[in-house]
């Protein structure tokens, strides 16, 4: 019998995206914020979540860099935060995209998607209009990989594990 060596499975950045993003309600918040979202009140009402979970949702990924917390004031109000995305949480949204075309393939209703995501607009200028799509491309250019050529290699910062 062959005895390999295994990565490590602790180090690993699966993992550490999901200490992130992989919370319940995280990755809807990500996606209210894409869609415009800034106020503690719109993710409220936008996603029904309680206000405690919201509040330590919203910490943990301005912790993370994925959210910036900027502060504003109402005529008259206390001071409040808007939440933005910072270029890490906008690097987010391709696995939003792609959580929703494996949704879409394998959970929508009969009748279809309920959201499209639509290019805005061509190098042209003018309306494109057309579904976006995520699409595995290695450095080769080779595109529209399939899973089965897709394997996970030690990468330079691996660690290993000693065979049980």
């Amino acid at each position: 019998m062959r005895e390999t060596r295994r990565i490590d499975p602790v180090n690993c950045s699966v993992a550490r995206a999901l200490s992130v993003v992989g919370e319940r309600w995280s990755l809807l918040i990500i996606r209210e914020a894409i869609d415009g979202a800034t106020r503690f009140s719109d993710f409220r009402s936008r996603l029904g979540i309680a206000s405690n979970l919201l509040a330590a949702r919203l910490d943990g990924l301005v912790e993370a860099g994925v959210l910036e917390r900027l502060p504003y004031q109402e005529p008259g109000a206390r001071q409040r935060y808007e939440y933005r995305l910072t270029p890490r949480g906008l690097d987010l949204r391709p696995t939003l995209v792609a959580l929703l075309e494996w949704g879409d393939k394998y959970l929508a209703d009969p009748e279809g998607p309920s959201v499209v995501v639509r290019h805005r607009a061509a190098e042209d200028g003018e309306r494109c209009d057309e579904p976006v799509r995520v699409i595995l491309e290695c450095a080769a250019g080779h595109a529209h990989l399939p899973s089965s050529e897709i394997v996970r290699t030690p990468g330079p910062g691996a660690r290993f594990v000693e065979p049980a």
